[in-house]
């Protein structure tokens, strides 16, 4: 009968085997999505923000980055693409029947990326620009490197144009397949580049412990070396710290999407469809069986989904805490003591920490260089994919007798980026205003409402296949979590604008 339960396929494979080293292994093989979403995570936050954060404060906000893996990297994350694992369903597809006027969340959420979008794309192509300049300068002898340096900032702004046009032209053909292979190769990369420099840079292993413990603890001054943002809008300062730990808001529904393609869960069914047909004139309660043993059988098939996002939020956190400690074990002694001045001036930040590197050892610097680049190119080149994606299917979802194509969304994006991110590239719009921006739309206000649309989401499966009560618990911390963030954020950021 048409309005008979599904019936939910047996594992096979990997998932059928008892569990042993052997098979943790081959489910180790099966991350991919949550590569994605945690080399799309790292980018200018990392590589600045939180380096920055290190090198004034320390040890003592580590704390911050646990908190923002365990909200974003583990919560919001794994409970969005669980709904699609249990129902089958893409998530746009059930949030479009909200009630009020038809998809509003699903507009509220493109808004708040794509206003984002330009002031994303040039904080993470700024410092590329500005590394690779240096590169060049450093590394040439020729004749040409004197009109380097005198047109340092028109050749600099060159750069970043460059590096934004070469992520969007390999962005426009790429498929998934090969962009989750390409993500793993980096996150491979900056896990061993991070591990490798922190333990070069020997740092206080016991004070990074009690740091990221420490949940809440501030330091009692902000001392004189300290950008001036951080001196004058402190909360500010913290708020973006915790913002940029962690990717954009359609990073995390891009993450459903993935899963669905990867076909983990109630995906794997032979008649994946037929179930989606079903989705969309009813919903999960219609269709799930009413019984303990396939509900468990539907837990054993959406292991992979625990497996890759629990390794995708170590990925982000390893990376993360890793260039903290950078920052708090290099930057912050040296500050301190007067022997560097001040390293925050505007975008040099990161030319400005290679040179530290090389005091500590000349080979240290390239591990360095290698790190950066990887974690700002594999931002830059996952977004068109993600664009493209998550707004292909909110628009089918809010207009579903219309037929939309994704690679003519995936243009029209590219072109959108191109033309909102290279002004910003071209004129003198600092650092902090633009990651400021970014994190208040994005990475908070915008990661709020998808982890409290992740909520509703769970509440839409029957209570034989919800999560955990622990782990809806976790959720609504999370998303009170976020909440004050974007609150935090806002503020904060309408203060700096208006003070002279």
């Amino acid at each position: 009968m048409a309005h008979d339960p599904v019936s939910i396929p047996e594992p096979t494979g990997v998932l059928a085997e008892r569990w042993s080293p052997g098979k943790l292994l081959r489910l180790a093989a099966l991350f991919g999505p949550a590569a994605i979403l945690a080399s799309v995570s790292i980018g200018a936050g990392e590589t600045i923000v939180v380096v920055q954060t290190g090198s004034w404060a320390g040890y003592s906000l580590l704390w911050l980055v646990l908190l923002s893996v365990a909200t974003k990297g583990v919560c919001v994350t794994y409970l969005l693409g669980r709904y699609t694992a249990v129902s089958g369903e893409a998530i746009g597809q059930r949030l479009v029947r909200l009630p009020g006027p038809r998809g509003w969340l699903l507009v509220a959420i493109m808004v708040l990326e794509f206003a984002a979008a330009g002031p994303l794309w040039a904080a993470i192509a700024r410092p590329s620009g500005e590394l690779m300049h240096y590169v060049l300068v450093e590394a040439m002898s020729l004749d040409g490197a004197s009109t380097l340096v005198a047109h340092a900032a028109a050749w600099k702004a060159l750069f970043c144009t460059a590096f934004i046009l070469a992520a969007l032209a390999l962005g426009a053909g790429q498929s998934f397949a090969v962009l989750e292979k390409q993500q793993v190769i980096i996150c491979a990369i900056l896990v061993l580049g991070t591990i490798a420099g922190t333990l070069m840079v020997r740092p206080d292993f016991a004070a990074a412990l009690v740091g990221s413990l420490q949940i809440g603890h501030v330091p009692a001054e902000i001392p004189p070396w300290a950008p001036t943002a951080a001196r004058e809008h402190w909360l500010l300062t913290l708020s973006t710290t915790f913002g940029y730990v962690g990717g954009s808001v359609m990073t995390y529904i891009a993450y459903a999407n993935f899963v669905g393609l990867r076909r983990w869960g109630l995906c794997s069914h032979p008649d994946v469809e037929a179930i989606r047909r079903r989705a969309a004139t009813g919903g999960p309660r219609d269709y799930l069986p009413n019984d303990p043993t396939q509900a468990k059988r539907l837990r054993r098939l959406m292991l992979p989904l625990r497996c890759d996002a629990g390794i995708g939020a170590v990925v982000l956190w390893v990376v993360s805490a890793s260039f903290m400690v950078a920052g708090a074990a290099v930057l912050r002694p040296r500050l301190a003591s007067g022997e560097l001045g001040s390293v925050f001036n505007g975008w040099s930040l990161l030319t400005d920490q290679s040179d530290i590197w090389r005091s500590i050892h000349p080979s240290l610097v390239w591990v360095y260089y290698i790190c950066v680049l990887a974690a700002l190119w594999g931002t830059v080149q996952s977004y068109p994919e993600i664009y493209a994606r998550v707004t292909h299917d909110f628009c089918s979802a809010i207009w579903p007798n219309r037929m939309f194509s994704l690679s003519r969304f995936r243009l029209v994006i590219i072109a959108y980026v191109l033309i909102v991110a290279t002004p910003l590239v071209w004129i003198d719009v600092t650092f902090a205003t633009l990651t400021g921006v970014v994190a208040f739309l994005a990475t908070n206000a915008g990661v709020a409402l998808a982890m409290i649309a992740a909520l509703y989401l769970d509440r839409q499966l029957p209570p034989l296949y919800r999560t955990h009560r622990w782990m809806f618990a976790a959720g609504v911390i999370s998303a009170a979590i976020l909440a004050t963030a974007s609150c935090i954020s806002g503020w904060g950021l309408l203060q700096s604008v208006m003070s002279p």
